[in-house]
């Protein structure tokens, strides 16, 4: 990724402060890698001992915190800092298997000498390997390069080696998408990935698979941010946010971390632009950060009725609520015996979504008028029931807390009627976070802030790809083949929609 980068003191003393701070870093950073790593080891070996649930737990905790500080340190940028002390444990030479299949790419030279144009004699070839995975099996891509001699002038002429997601890695942008996958659609943590490449007898250290994701995820931040760009320039989006555990360094406990979406999507209305879902992570839940991801938007927002959007709501963004969140409190209320009263208020709003039916996918104006002549004599009726009911029940009854929030939020669940971009109800938010809950049954929690960051990069990135009914592995297979040498200025041509997969073919995992 082209990018601009900040100016350098001139001063030498603040620099040689600056590396030593950063090597002071990356050394810390490196002990508690170490301190992690033989911890992990202590209680494997006690688990051969005397099988434990604790045991099983505490190994999958200390798998995930290391799996996020080698994620970390593969995100930092590499310093040449000089001679420096070996490592402790110094990462092995990793050999690729050798009964693995292997393609051959040859990569053309010119046929003609480029400094006099005499002709050329081949005089050898260089042959580097990468890793590559198509579904169900592995190979290895062999990447041929001739070399050839001028004899008039000894000029040495080669074609030119093609680029790779991770500079002098020897991982495919199809096996890096299809980690990236695993990880965040599939919800398999990186030791248990490297568990399963090693029973197709692929030895694959978690370490590694942890610098495949963070360096890949480092390059596809922009993207995530030209699609958070993207969502905000909607006139209508839906918002919601649900817990993130994450892990707080240091402590040994989790704290509550935030996923926010905002999802674009005029389907309901017929536009012709795309859906996007845009996440972002946060360390709480406070009103700071849904006004920090706003910025900029105008239009109306479909979210429930937490406080914390109200700021978001001063600057020139309306309040849409949601009728599924209505509708559920009275159903609650069902469910938990005879209710004439909740059975009547369901029929209500039951008979509002019928409407919103026959209007799916026509266009605002009319989806609008429609609402307003047959939608807004319900709702006033309605009203006056909520109203007159509520003078006949207990304060404190399952029934009137159902009334209650249904009147509080009245001017909110009325909104939808006077905009046809929007819709009855928040469910295309919720749809979009359901993978985060899947994955919590999984992961437990994330591994630090800077993880749930990088969570919310890929989910981004996932999810827009299959909101756009855009396969995810071929997507990200043809990003990660471009980004790194794609301008930044011009991120948006990677978009899932304006991204040309047809160029990116099965066999062109490079």
């Amino acid at each position: 990724m082209k990018t601009t980068t900040s100016p350098m003191p001139n001063d030498p003393k603040i620099l040689q402060k600056m590396m030593a701070q950063m090597q002071a870093k990356l050394d810390s950073q490196e002990s508690l890698i170490a301190t992690l790593r033989h911890q992990l080891a202590v209680l494997k070996r006690s688990r051969f001992g005397r099988s434990s649930e604790q045991v099983d737990e505490q190994i999958h905790q200390l798998e995930l915190q290391l799996e996020e500080l080698e994620i970390h340190a593969a995100e930092l940028p590499e310093l040449d800092l000089g001679e420096r002390a070996e490592k402790a444990t110094p990462r092995r030479r990793q050999q690729l298997p050798k009964h693995l299949p292997r393609e051959e790419t040859h990569v053309e030279a010119p046929h003609a000498c480029p400094d006099c144009q005499g002709e050329l004699t081949h005089v050898g070839e260089d042959v580097s390997e990468i890793l590559d995975v198509v579904p169900a099996s592995y190979r290895v891509l062999k990447i041929v390069r001739p070399k050839f001699s001028c004899p008039c002038c000894q000029t040495m002429v080669q074609g030119e080696a093609p680029q790779r997601v991770i500079p002098k890695g020897f991982a495919s942008a199809a096996l890096i998408g299809q980690v990236l996958l695993d990880k965040y659609l599939d919800h398999q943590p990186l030791y248990r990935q490297s568990q399963k490449m090693e029973r197709e007898e692929i030895d694959i250290e978690r370490s590694t698979l942890c610098d495949w994701v963070g360096k890949s995820s480092h390059l596809l931040t922009p993207l995530a941010d030209a699609i958070g760009k993207y969502v905000k320039q909607a006139k209508h989006i839906h918002g919601d946010d649900t817990t993130a555990p994450t892990l707080s360094p240091g402590k040994g406990r989790t704290q509550t971390g935030r996923y926010w979406t905002y999802v674009r999507d005029g389907r309901p209305w017929g536009e012709e632009a795309p859906p996007a879902v845009w996440l972002q992570y946060s360390e709480d839940r406070k009103s700071v950060h849904p006004t920090a991801h706003l910025k900029g938007f105008t239009g109306s927002m479909q979210a429930d009725a937490y406080a914390g959007y109200n700021d978001v709501y001063r600057k020139n963004v309306t309040f849409v609520a949601c009728w599924a969140h209505a509708r559920r409190k009275f159903i609650e209320v069902s469910e938990s015996g005879p209710s004439p009263i909740a059975d009547k208020a369901i029929a209500f709003i039951q008979s509002l979504y019928a409407i919103e039916k026959s209007i799916q996918g026509k266009p605002p104006d009319i989806r609008q008028q429609i609402r307003t002549q047959q939608a807004l004599p319900i709702l006033d009726t309605f009203y006056a029931w909520l109203q007159t009911t509520l003078r006949t029940l207990s304060k404190r009854s399952a029934i009137s807390k159902a009334v209650n929030y249904t009147l509080k939020q009245w001017e909110g669940l009325n909104a939808y009627v006077h905009d046809g971009h929007a819709a009855i109800d928040n469910n295309t938010a919720e749809r979009s976070l359901r993978p985060i809950a899947l994955g919590r049954k999984n992961y437990l929690f994330a591994g630090s802030p800077a993880g749930g960051k990088r969570a919310a990069v890929l989910y981004s990135i996932i999810s827009t790809a299959n909101l756009n009914g855009i396969n995810p592995r071929k997507y990200l297979t043809a990003v990660l083949k471009r980004i790194g040498q794609h301008p930044i200025n011009k991120i948006d041509e990677l978009l899932p929609w304006k991204i040309d997969l047809a160029m990116t073919s099965e066999t062109d995992a490079l």
